[in-house]
């Protein structure tokens, strides 16, 4: 009789493990009704999670974000996807960098932390547009957010790219997305289309399945419109609400299954001309508890905000324009710069009466850097480059035209035009029906005579011979993300006035700053014909060495009026030190060349420079210094003081 050979070691472990651990068949992330709770593979589960958004943080950052974020006690992560941010041209997909979707929930995965996703269609976030691409203005009378069938068209080409790109990642299939979100407040949108929440969701069930947890998120006032049969119905609310109230009417839509709070406010928003928003620790805290206690679900909104960086920063719209700061630190458990704060601290200390927090401290904050002053030098006008910045030449017109109109989704346009008859005393020049949209730098023959803005200051008056040429910079501050339903159109929607004259004729030249910017041999070329006087929209710039290994750092621009700001060719963002409230922009360390190679800043800077034209890096950030409070405010008649709660916008 031949002897069995004996079983080797793997062979003997490997059913075990099989066994031990969930395979892909066998996990499963589902709502418990009969006792009011989710499973995580058939074990009671309660997630506390925490918002980030991929797209404010640098690729190179985003492991360390997640890592602090799973150290604070965090079993998942809720994050959105912005459909602008990947779909730049009607069927053009950017998924490279740091639009890697796929790198990011991996590093989620590495971090050991669950994802909520909400992929839109419709985000809000703050973000420009909500989310939605521009283009779809190109169609003019499009209804966004609805049935019509021009959106849903651009709508259904988007979703047959992103949702095979995430069906591998659901929790179910291996991966690590256990539920999604449909739409996005969508109760809070007035269309109240049923028809589109239904296409929608049937979308998501035709390519991601029937096993997949898919969801809604309203406030108190949208649950009506905003929640759908066959998705399961969460809400949001912040420390300051009614947090048995508003459970109570979630308990209307979904009388058994555990209770979901998917945005509680740890933070809140900054428009630029109203204080720095704040949410006191022990409030914070004391809200997450009550709600731990009663064996909610919860997702803190934002646990770490990041960055606008660009032009990529949404606007409200509450009795005027308000655009929203660079910064979207939202005074968040992890600043801005990835640091640990106390609200992180506390937050923890609640979470680990509750659950399991990791073994080990949090990293502490990264190393900063103070540099400066430093001096800049003019390069020249804006106008000065104009063919530089628009080289494909203008676009006539009789009538002004939109940035949409000629496919220039953000950043500037500029228009001109000649005055057709000598204007001697000084003369109206307006825009009617408020068509400014959104900042309007006017010059004529090169002289800057000042600023037109939406809802704010809407005439100058102007003089001129026949022939001068009339310049006017349109500035798009970001598109309206929450609270309209209208399209929110850029540039000029409506031909300016001088006098009783409509003014014709344009000549429109949408700009490629950025593309100037990063390639800036034209403007060391024009240097020696800059003008002694500047005047107007102005580009500055100077390199530096940082000679030491560097660290993340805070550009600080005392005495500059608004403009944009680039840092070795990368768009760092909006600054507005006259308006505040935020004072500095935060510069990651990965932006700059360490050990004495050289960095080149460039500002354009819309308005007034200050007389010395310096600028420094300072080593902690400002973000709540409202120089001229009373220029805004005085214009509106809805002042909030500073222990006033804002009234909520959504997200």
């Amino acid at each position: 009789m031949v002897p069995k050979k004996p079983l080797c070691l793997p062979s003997l472990l490997l059913p075990l493990l099989t066994l031990l651990l969930p395979q892909a068949d066998t996990r499963s992330f589902v709502v418990d009704r009969d006792h009011d709770r989710f499973l995580l593979d058939g074990v009671p589960f309660r997630y506390v999670s925490g918002s980030l958004h991929y797209f404010r943080v640098p690729r190179v950052l985003w492991a360390d974000r997640l890592f602090k974020m799973r150290m604070s006690g965090l079993n998942a992560i809720q994050l959105y996807v912005p459909w602008n941010y990947h779909e730049p041209e009607p069927g053009v997909y950017n998924f490279n960098g740091s639009r890697d979707l796929i790198a990011f929930l991996n590093e989620a995965t590495i971090a050991n932390l669950l994802v909520i996703l909400r992929p839109g269609p419709y985000i809000c976030a703050e973000w420009d547009m909500g989310g939605l691409p521009a283009w779809l203005l190109r169609k003019p009378n499009i209804h966004l957010r609805t049935s019509d069938p021009d959106f849903l068209a651009a709508v259904d080409s988007w979703f047959q790219v992103l949702l095979p790109k995430m069906y591998p990642w659901l929790y179910h299939n291996g991966g690590n997305i256990i539920s999604i979100q449909v739409e996005n407040e969508y109760g809070s949108y007035r269309a109240c289309d049923v028809s589109y929440m239904r296409h929608l969701a049937g979308l998501f069930r035709a390519f991601l399945g029937d096993k997949i947890l898919l969801f809604t998120t309203d406030g108190p006032e949208g649950l009506t419109c905003g929640s759908l049969e066959g998705l399961y119905t969460t809400v949001d609310f912040g420390p300051a609400d009614n947090m048995t109230k508003i459970f109570a009417l979630q308990r209307k839509y979904e009388p058994h299954g555990p209770l979901v709070n998917s945005e509680y406010y740890t933070g809140w928003l900054d428009y630029w001309g109203h204080n720095h928003s704040t949410r006191s620790i022990p409030a914070v805290t004391k809200g997450l508890k009550n709600m731990l206690e009663l064996g909610a679900s919860v997702n803190m909104y934002m646990f770490h905000g990041g960055t606008n960086f660009g032009y990529w920063n949404g606007a409200d719209e509450k009795g005027h324009f308000l655009p929203i700061i660079t910064s979207y630190d939202y005074d968040a458990p992890i600043s801005e710069a990835g640091d640990p704060t106390p609200k992180l601290f506390a937050l923890r200390n609640v979470i680990s009466q509750f659950q399991e927090i990791p073994l080990g401290p949090l990293p502490p904050p990264s190393p900063k850097m103070a540099l400066g002053p430093l001096t800049l030098h003019m390069d020249g006008n804006l106008l000065d480059f104009l063919y530089f910045l628009c080289p494909q030449g203008p676009i006539h017109s009789v009538l002004p035209m939109t940035f949409e109109a000629v496919k220039q989704d953000r950043g500037f346009m500029l228009y001109r035009t000649y005055l057709t008859q000598t204007v001697f005393e000084p003369t109206q020049f307006w825009v009617p029906n408020n068509g400014v949209h959104d900042r309007a730098y006017v010059m004529v023959d090169g002289v800057f005579q000042g600023v037109l803005e939406r809802n704010m200051k809407q005439r100058l008056f102007l003089t001129g011979k026949v022939g001068a040429k009339l310049d006017v910079l349109l500035e798009n501050m970001g598109r309206l993300s929450f609270g309209s339903n209208h399209s929110d159109f850029k540039g000029l929607l409506e031909p300016p006035i001088l006098g009783q004259t409509v003014l014709t004729q344009w000549l429109m030249f949408p700009l490629k700053v950025d593309k100037l910017v990063k390639w800036w041999f034209p403007l060391q070329l024009l240097r020696s014909s800059r003008p002694q006087t500047p005047s107007g929209p102005t580009f500055y710039s100077t390199t530096f060495p940082i000679l030491d290994s560097g660290g993340d750092t805070f550009l600080f621009l005392p005495g500059w009026t608004k403009g944009q700001v680039w840092i070795n060719g990368f768009n760092l963002g909006r600054y507005w030190t006259k308006r505040g409230p935020q004072q500095t922009l935060y510069v990651p360390r990965p932006l700059l060349f360490a050990r004495g190679a050289l960095n080149q800043i460039t500002l354009l800077e819309l308005e007034n420079v200050p007389p010395h034209p310096q600028i420094q890096f300072l080593d902690s950030p400002i973000l709540n210094s409202t120089l001229q409070e009373t220029y805004i405010y005085s214009l509106s008649a809805d002042k909030q003081s500073a222990s006033e709660p804002m009234e909520l916008s959504g997200h």
